[in-house]
């Protein structure tokens, strides 16, 4: 039985305890690795081999040298791309070629484009005049904020996790990083890859274990923890903030969400249905910018409602390295508990089920998987349960709708406020609608494309704080001003 340790001041070590848990398999259930659970003890270890590191060698890098050291980050992460891929292609359950096309190159991508973004953006200056006639010059520089606290989600966990480390570590921070307690593995297999790089030891760090009473708690009320990144469901950012408070610790979030799909009849019809399955369906419905409510205009929605049917029907369950297969199960056995509650719930209170609702027939190897159909409802108010809160599963609910305005109250009436999908091929409405909805990012006759020097993040109960390109520089850095009398 695999052992995944922690990995301290470039070391991988147990937790003090040598307490651990278990970490099954998404598509059968089995338990396929044991998990060495870090103490408060070995919280406090990785957090000053941080702080130690930041204080010492790689605080006396040059931006350059740092930039080279990144760089070598994302080429081993592509030499050992299939270990990586088999590594998540574990955590999670989802098909290979979700992980070969998106998940892992983009995670290598994060060490490259940051390096890029930390090298060559620019700093203010500023003339001023002065009373005794010979002026000033102020001029910004930034610095790090320090020990960077990252708590990453199981979602997309190699993904969203160098989405921060990335751009944390180009600064010049160092990072104590805590993955979901449910995908452990490549997190732990970067690790590696600092070292063979060589990365000075204490520069990344990851501690395993759960939330509360755990490594996550003891993470962010540590006093060496400058900042905290996160992301995850809005009541944990909720108990992170609490805990940040004390010492005045700066946090970025990206929360839940609850994203909305808006489709006007003169869309390209073909070109909708597929965007708005790949918002609904993709990895499961397990995407925090994902699509649970969908918005036909009138005309169109009977007409689109069958067939995004059809096209959710045709989705082929099984392992992640089979061919034949294009759909994964649900994270856990938890998970799939809470999204099966809402497809109950959403029957009980009166939703036309199109499609799914229920558990796919399964071969005896996988039927303890965590499998659940892709699930399609219409007919329920803007009241129901399903349609205001969050389910995080392969799921939406189809409305229609009959004027712009009535659509974009609709799709702004919700606590969320994250993402939305926009399909339409009349250009002056693009802009406009794609301005008026309340999110933190719209795509318009797309979804999930990502340049990441733009701006992203939540509106809203959807996060705090933008991410991407010199965004991201503005969390990981301290800006300060230096004023020289001339």
């Amino acid at each position: 039985m695999q052992l995944v340790k922690n990995f301290i001041n470039g070391e991988f070590v147990e937790g003090e305890a040598k307490k651990t848990f278990e970490k099954h398999s998404p598509i059968d259930n089995r338990v396929i690795a044991l998990i060495s659970e870090a103490g408060k003890a070995d919280v406090d270890a990785a957090v000053r081999a941080a702080h130690a590191a930041r204080q010492g060698v790689w605080g006396g890098l040059t931006t350059d040298q740092r930039v080279d050291l990144l760089y070598g980050v994302a080429n081993e992460i592509t030499r050992r791309f299939e270990d990586f891929v088999a590594a998540e292609m574990a955590d999670t359950g989802q098909p290979r070629h979700v992980m070969t096309s998106a998940f892992i190159p983009r995670g290598a991508a994060n060490f490259k484009v940051f390096a890029d973004v930390v090298k060559n953006v620019p700093s203010e200056s500023f003339q001023m005049a002065t009373p005794d006639g010979r002026g000033a010059i102020n001029y910004a520089i930034r610095v790090p904020k320090g020990v960077v606290g990252v708590i990453s989600p199981w979602n997309a966990p190699f993904l969203l996790m160098t989405w921060k480390v990335g751009p944390a570590l180009a600064c010049g921070n160092t990072v104590v990083v805590k993955p979901s307690e449910e995908t452990p593995f490549t997190t732990t297999l970067l690790g590696e890859v600092m070292n063979t790089v060589g990365i000075p030891k204490g520069v990344f760090n990851v501690i395993q274990g759960f939330g509360p009473n755990s490594a996550g708690e003891f993470l962010t009320q540590h006093p060496l923890v400058d900042a905290i990144t996160f992301t995850g469901e809005t009541r944990t950012g909720t108990a992170i903030m609490k805990a940040a408070a004390e010492g005045m610790r700066d946090v970025s979030f990206e929360l839940g969400g609850k994203n909305a799909a808006i489709v006007f009849a003169d869309a390209d019809f073909d070109a909708a249905v597929e965007g708005v399955f790949r918002s609904a369906f993709l990895n499961s419905g397990q995407v925090c910018l994902g699509t649970e409510r969908v918005y036909v205009e009138r005309p169109l929605f009977e007409r689109f409602v069958q067939a995004l049917k059809v096209r959710a029907e045709a989705v082929k369950f099984g392992r992640p390295d089979d061919h034949n297969a294009n759909y994964g199960p649900l994270i856990s056995a938890e998970h799939k508990q809470k999204v099966m509650s809402y497809y109950a719930k959403a029957v009980a209170e009166g939703a036309t089920v199109v499609t799914g609702g229920g558990v796919p027939v399964m071969p005896s190897d996988l039927v303890d998987g965590h499998w659940v159909q892709p699930t399609i409802w219409t007919g329920l108010p803007e009241t129901a349960s399903v349609v205001r809160e969050e389910i995080f599963g392969p799921c939406c609910h189809i409305s229609p709708f009959d004027s712009e305005d009535e659509v974009v109250n609709k799709a702004n009436d919700n606590v969320y406020g994250l993402a939305t999908t926009i399909w339409t091929t009349n250009l002056s409405r693009a802009h406009r609608v794609a301005a008026r909805v309340e999110v933190g990012i719209s795509w318009v006759n797309s979804w999930f494309l990502r340049d990441l020097r733009t701006a992203f993040g939540g509106s809203k109960q959807s996060g705090i704080g933008r991410e991407g390109g010199v965004h991201s520089l503005e969390f990981y850095t301290e800006t300060r001003n230096i004023c020289v009398k001339l």
